[in-house]
């Protein structure tokens, strides 16, 4: 399946048939994904462990279930997970009280967490080998402002009629579709390659303005210059919010994902000192105190 392009024509609810799909995982990224799906005409029954997070869903129009297992009782054919990592997805599937203890059929999970790849493949195995369910991966980009505007660019991977049935879902949060082949990891690989380069651009664009700035260059005309010049990047246009990312949000979830590819690298033997120099000085470019472990 190659690189679509969502329609930017809007669609009317009636012209989409409307299901149900389950959705687990509320947050900052979830809840907005969730109701973009609702503006397109599903119904999404959604779940998450925090009551506050339930509340704010209730508030937005989406109908919220008690339990994970409600959730996949009145899923029609998919079931979203937008949780933080590899244990929680573990916890919302597998668990003793989770998804697959519905015993569903027919149904595809699709797991839009930034999981490591190699960890994605053992789940996508995992889940598969309990249940009559199949699985998919669905890495996410484009942050809070993407899921808001129903702009995310989607890293899809796993069986390709499967990835190409979900379409629909993947077009009401998101304006492209990438499909890396059969394995759910590839998905997880093209969010690591996709961020590695997003912690270099952004120690770039840091460290361009932190030069700039001992010749009390303003920093609104040098962006306003990367903007319409070689120096230009999806971080010098958007630097408003990403200069607002702090330790303990969206600097740490990229600080994540680049010593994870760093250990990939290593894995694998691929040379990749940009991006574990970027790592190391990452907090120190944005101007942020590393958070101290726990």
């Amino acid at each position: 399946m190659p690189h679509q392009q969502r329609d930017r024509a809007p669609q009317r609810k009636d012209q989409i048939m409307s299901k149900k799909i389950g959705f687990v995982g509320l947050g900052t990224m979830g809840l907005p994904m969730a109701v973009n799906l609702n503006k397109a005409g599903f119904e999404v029954i959604g779940y998450d462990a925090f009551e506050g997070s339930r509340e704010k869903a209730r508030a937005a129009g989406v109908t919220v279930a008690e339990t994970l297992k409600e959730v996949a009782e009145k899923s029609d054919d998919a079931i979203v997970s937008m949780v933080r990592d590899y244990a929680q997805n573990v916890e919302v599937i597998l668990g003793d009280d989770g998804l697959l203890s519905a015993n569903p059929k027919d149904v595809t999970i699709i797991v839009m967490s930034t999981l490591d790849p190699d960890t994605m493949n053992e789940l996508g195995a995992q889940v598969e080998e309990k249940g009559n369910v199949k699985l998919i991966a669905a890495a996410v980009s484009g942050g809070a402002t993407g899921a808001q505007a129903g702009t995310l660019s989607i890293m899809a991977s796993g069986a390709e009629d499967v990835v190409t049935a979900a379409r629909p879902y993947f077009d009401a949060v998101g304006s492209n579709t990438f499909y890396y082949g059969s394995k759910p990891g590839n998905s997880q690989a093209a969010k690591l390659v996709n961020n590695l380069v997003l912690g270099i651009n952004m120690n770039a664009v840091a460290e361009g303005l932190k030069f700039g700035a001992q010749y009390n260059l303003p920093e609104a005309e040098l962006l306003n210059l990367f903007k319409v010049s070689t120096g230009d990047s999806w971080v010098a246009r958007n630097w408003d919010s990403v200069s607002e990312w702090t330790a303990e949000t969206a600097l740490a979830v990229l600080l994540k994902d680049l010593k994870a590819a760093h250990l990939k690298g290593l894995e694998h033997n691929v040379a990749m000192p940009f991006n574990a120099l970027s790592s190391t000085l990452l907090f120190d470019s944005m101007g942020q105190e590393k958070p101290q472990a726990k």
